[in-house]
């Protein structure tokens, strides 16, 4: 049977990630995008944490209603502010960084994680450090912020945004040979993929763990070529 898997963002230009990377699977994804949410938790020091995670809960419950197999949720924030919640009543809740995290664990050389919206950092680091603690793993691991860049997808200017990750990744490489560089935002997909092909040195991204365990979680099949 057909699954539906329905995916929560704080911007739309996650949803073709997404889809992109499922198109080859027997999975129909409906999408919720809420970028007030996001907002509000940057820039409203009145918002607080309780107040994300009543909001966040509302949105996951309204999304339960919608027949969902599972739920994933793209937003580093959003997940943050979930903590522990693993299910919205008997539907499971995915989250984009989890099978990230464990793709970090595996390796023991040194590592830089690269951002471009300084705001999910402290979130995104804390529960990195909780995952390596329980999985009995310590890491060498610093943080880069590519400054000045995230604005740029939020205001819809992929393509200079796109440019701006690229050259901040390639400039990381030429700084930093011998580390391990991954990308810690779906946003930052497009951009690191190209630097690969163009350098022939891998970075890792969230997107094809994540991919690998819905296909897992899901049991979702191939869809039969034509």
């Amino acid at each position: 049977m057909r699954k539906r898997l329905g995916c929560l963002h704080a911007h739309h230009s996650n949803i073709s990630y997404i889809d992109n990377a499922l198109k080859p699977y027997d999975v129909e994804t409906v999408h919720f995008v809420d970028p007030a949410l996001y907002l509000r938790i940057a820039n409203d020091e009145h918002f607080l944490p309780s107040d994300a995670f009543a909001k966040v809960k509302e949105q996951l419950s309204w999304m339960a209603e919608c027949e969902l197999d599972a739920i994933l949720v793209t937003c580093t924030n959003y997940i943050a502010v979930l903590q522990d919640e693993t299910h919205t009543g008997s539907i499971p809740i995915l989250k984009i960084d989890e099978p990230y995290f464990d793709k970090l664990c595996q390796f023991t050389s040194p590592q830089i994680v690269v951002f471009t919206n300084p705001d999910t950092v402290a979130g995104t680091v804390q529960r990195l450090k909780r995952h390596t603690t329980k999985l009995g793993r310590a890491l060498e691991l610093q943080v880069q912020v590519l400054d000045g860049t995230f604005p740029l997808i939020m205001q819809g200017k992929t393509e200079e945004y796109l440019l701006e990750v690229a050259d901040g990744l390639e400039r990381l490489m030429k700084d930093e040979p011998g580390k391990r560089i991954s990308v810690a935002q779906l946003s930052m997909v497009e951009a690191a993929v190209q630097v690969q092909q163009r350098t022939s040195q891998e970075i890792v991204n969230p997107l094809t763990s994540l991919v690998a365990s819905i296909v897992d979680r899901l049991e979702l099949g191939r869809i039969q070529q034509e």
